[in-house]
């Protein structure tokens, strides 16, 4: 197969974490060509989406991992399959990205995720589908429904919906003193919704991430653990990762989300729970594969990679029929 690859910067990526580098490493292993370019290298021209695409190598050497060709604009439908990677934020650019690449897919390439689940499905209201797995949970851009939340429940976790890496997460307690400031800061004064969950103390025995692929769960899951006083478990902001098997709870909750996931067309997603409720769900670009892999050596990335196989396979003998 011919594999492209959407990605942020390769040279900036993290060698030792970077769960895109895990992807393309196996495909590399397994014998596909590999192809580089960046969502400004995505075009449109007479109704066909076309790619400044760059061959890559890529290598398992923290000095040099990647080595690029020169760089050649050409119709996206030359390649079998394309890696939608590029990290949030999920701002107009990514969705224009997701347009030209559903053209693409109109050409019969596969690209993971779909174009149009990676638009439909926002990372924590996506979650909301699934209320019987979760907290009790409120959306709303309105000060004087948040505040009646936060006397009901007393204790809760505060965020925006378009937030990364736990950014712009509070915990706000009934009657403290900073509510109203932090309310007004997240909803910018009552005109953008955010959302409010019942604060789970079980965050701190780790915020898991349960990689699913295809619908199915990975038997092991990160654990990502709060340290010293704050309450956020992400890598991004100071967790501490522990990679452990999956339990029983998060089975349930995969086995709720994993139909769904597979009816959208998205292979390859990350869920995060904490204790045994779902928090959210992480369609844009999963990671976690590589901290899960160094302690249990799964082959996370080859097993997506042969499900991208298996995929390519099917829809390539449904066009032959069809043709």
């Amino acid at each position: 197969m011919h594999i492209a690859v959407v990605m942020d910067p390769i040279a900036s990526v993290n060698y030792k974490k970077d769960s895109t580098l895990a992807m393309l490493w196996a495909a590399a292993k397994r014998g596909h060509t590999l192809w580089y370019l960046e969502p400004g290298d995505l075009s449109l021209r007479d109704g066909r989406v076309h790619g400044r695409l760059a061959p890559l190598q890529v290598f398992e050497d923290p000095a040099k991992w990647f080595e690029l060709g020169e760089a050649v604009v050409r119709p996206l439908a030359e390649v079998d399959a394309i890696l939608m990677r590029k990290d949030p934020p999920f701002d107009m650019n990514f969705i224009y990205a997701t347009y030209l690449l559903e053209r693409a897919e109109d050409e019969g390439v596969l690209v993971v995720n779909k174009p149009q689940s990676l638009r439909d499905c926002n990372e924590k209201l996506f979650a909301t589908a699934f209320a019987d797995c979760m907290v009790p949970t409120v959306v709303s851009s309105r000060a004087d429904e948040l505040r009646a939340f936060i006397a009901e429940q007393q204790d809760v976790i505060v965020k925006p919906l378009d937030g990364m890496g736990g950014m712009g997460i509070f915990r706000l307690a009934a009657g403290g003193p900073n509510i109203g400031a932090t309310l007004e800061v997240l909803t910018a004064n009552g005109t953008q919704p955010i959302m409010a969950q019942r604060y789970i103390p079980e965050i701190r025995d780790g915020d898991k991430r349960v990689l699913m692929i295809d619908g199915e769960p990975v038997p092991y899951v990160l654990a990502r653990i709060p340290q010293g006083d704050e309450i956020r478990g992400n890598l991004a902001a100071g967790g501490r990762g522990e990679a452990r098997p999956i339990n029983d709870d998060e089975r349930r909750i995969a086995a709720r989300v994993g139909p769904e996931l597979k009816k959208r067309g998205l292979i390859f997603v990350g869920l995060d729970v904490i204790g045994s409720y779902l928090t959210e769900v992480n369609v844009t670009s999963p990671t976690c594969i590589r901290e899960i892999d160094r302690e249990f050596d799964y082959g996370i990335a080859d097993r997506l990679i042969e499900v991208i196989e298996q995929r390519h396979k099917q829809q390539h003998a449904l066009r032959g029929c069809a043709l």
